[in-house]
């Protein structure tokens, strides 16, 4: 028993210290968990990058792959071929009139009242008549060459077309060498070199087009079209 100022038992409770264990084990940890612990938040910044975004466009074809394209005409054949064209108008038309005055060469020197005898207006006459038909001739080369080097990379098609604007200036140096021997010394100079040099000028300009620059390389380094 305990004395008349102490309560209960004597020596100290086990439920009166905390440090004192009541019962062997472990431990008390404290009520068991309900809920998942919590997540960790967003880390702050911009957000990921989105994925790469397809390109737009069709869808690529299936089976073998498309042939490689073929290489594009350079324009100074085209621009060439074009002169050649024009050219052979241009002749065509001088040529029909100079057939046209050659029939009638008599009858316009004896109106105009000019000193030829009769052999020297046949001559004329027979000049005429023969160069109207070498222009003829060239206008079917200019026309031909012009078209077979706008459908082939043949070497000969461009050695051709070539020739064939080298033939027009001949000519153009043909007629101002022959104006001049028959109306030269008249005041007519200027006149005579405008006329051989508008029928040259086309000529020339195809002609440097086929010798430099892309015109030169384009004949002849492919197979044949």
């Amino acid at each position: 028993m305990s004395g008349p100022g102490n309560w209960g038992p004597a020596g100290g409770s086990p439920w009166a210290d905390p440090a004192t264990p009541t019962e062997p084990g472990a431990p008390y940890a404290g009520p068991p968990p309900t809920v998942a612990p919590y997540a960790a938040p967003p880390a702050y910044g911009y957000p990921p990058p989105y994925a790469a975004v397809p390109p737009w466009g069709p869808p690529a074809p299936y089976g073998y792959p498309l042939p490689p394209r073929r290489p594009q005409r350079p324009g100074q054949v085209i621009t060439a071929a074009v002169l050649a064209f024009a050219q052979a108008v241009v002749v065509l038309i001088a040529s029909l009139y100079l057939w046209f005055f050659a029939s009638i060469a008599d009858v316009a020197v004896a109106e105009a009242g000019a000193p030829y005898s009769p052999t020297a207006l046949n001559a004329l006459a027979n000049e005429g008549v023969t160069l109207a038909v070498v222009q003829l001739l060239s206008v079917v080369l200019l026309i031909g060459s012009g078209v077979w080097a706008l459908n082939s990379r043949r070497r000969a098609a461009g050695l051709l077309l070539a020739g064939a604007l080298a033939a027009q200036i001949v000519l153009a140096v043909y007629w101002a060498a022959r104006l001049d021997s028959l109306i030269g010394g008249l005041g007519t100079e200027g006149t005579i070199a405008a006329f051989s040099l508008f029928f040259a000028v086309g000529p020339l300009v195809g002609l440097g087009m086929l010798l430099i620059g892309p015109g030169r390389h384009w004949f002849g380094r492919a197979a044949p079209a």
